[in-house]
């Protein structure tokens, strides 16, 4: 693929994923305008080279142009956006009148629209009509890729030259895109895995054992599949990177802002009372009761998912919960 294809790129969102996408375009060679909402961090960006408030301890390259305006972004060749998936549908919608239907939008928000229940290619796409939208997912720490340690994500597309020529785009020595057109795969994946690292993190912040966390693991992806069966998606991609993937590391890693969620709701803790003045997103907690209403309309059982949202949001008994969730019938495991 020509070098100067995607040769600047557009990230939306100054969080931790967004800075730490950008440090990874800059490394790939491309130049890099990255808009935050807020202006102490672009100020820290342009000044200090660096994101104190989002990702304390890297430098951000010069390369790499923070700013306030979203019309700074007209000029990219790719635009990334990375807001938090409950806000990415109104940036996009501030987005619209700005950037030429030409520029294709990788969208990189895992979760679901709550008011629509809608994933987010489907409210991005709505929010910019006309605009070609691909979705990026899979295994990712934020501090991890800033660090350019080895990571493997999925790039989907439904236009495989396009995903093909994004992934090349944003390559580097330790940052390998997959792509695939199972654009529903990818997004669906990378937002019911929050709802089972929550799940996870009940069960270590309940002291239930490492059995236990291995058996909600393997019975979530089973609910992951059978929705993403019902709802279009293949079974490889589910079983990849943006599905099995990450599933593993928000379930097990320590810096996945869910599991840690789900740990303080084990541990009697009230999930607001976590989330208070907290500057990240635990997507899973909105996410939960989205997904569970998915379930009905699409009569498939997730009950693990359903068990989340009920603690999250119904004000469910911990212990309650666990003892309904191992009373249910026994059946074949491919049921």
């Amino acid at each position: 693929m020509p070098s100067s294809l995607y040769a600047h790129v557009g990230i939306v969102g100054g969080g931790a994923w967004g800075t730490a996408l950008a440090l990874t375009a800059q490394r790939a060679g491309r130049q890099v305008t990255l808009w935050a909402l807020e202006p102490e961090v672009v100020d820290d960006i342009n000044t200090a080279r660096r994101n104190q408030r989002y990702l304390p301890g890297h430098t951000i390259a010069a390369g790499i142009t923070a700013t306030s305006a979203l019309a700074d972004l007209a000029s990219c060749d790719v635009v990334l956006l990375v807001t938090p998936a409950q806000a990415s549908g109104a940036v996009a919608r501030q987005l619209a009148p700005l950037v030429p239907a030409t520029v294709p939008i990788v969208v990189c928000a895992k979760g679901i629209e709550a008011a629509a229940a809608k994933l987010m290619p489907a409210v991005v796409s709505d929010a910019l009509p006309g605009h070609s939208i691909s979705m990026l997912s899979g295994p990712t720490f934020a501090e991890e890729v800033a660090q350019g340690l080895p990571t493997a994500v999925t790039l989907a597309s439904p236009d495989r030259a396009l995903g093909e020529a994004l992934a090349h785009a944003l390559r580097t020595p330790t940052f390998r895109p997959y792509w695939t057109d199972d654009v529903t795969g990818v997004a669906l994946g990378g937002a019911i895995k929050n709802v089972l690292a929550i799940a996870c993190g009940v069960v270590e912040g309940r002291k239930l054992g490492d059995n236990a966390r291995a058996a909600v693991l393997t019975r979530g992806f089973a609910e992951m599949a059978r929705l993403g069966l019902a709802m279009g998606a293949r079974l490889e991609t589910l079983a990849g990177l943006a599905g099995l993937g990450d599933l593993t590391l928000t379930c097990n890693g320590p810096l996945s802002r869910n599991r840690s969620l789900g740990v303080a709701v084990g541990q009697g803790i009230k999930a607001a009372d976590f989330l208070a003045g907290r500057s990240s997103v635990a997507e899973g907690f909105h996410t939960a009761p989205i997904v569970q209403a998915l379930a009905a309309r699409h009569q498939v059982e997730m009950p693990i998912c359903a068990a989340v949202a009920a603690l999250l949001h119904d004000g469910a008994d911990i212990d309650d919960t666990i003892r309904a969730l191992l009373a249910r019938p026994l059946k074949g495991e491919g049921e």
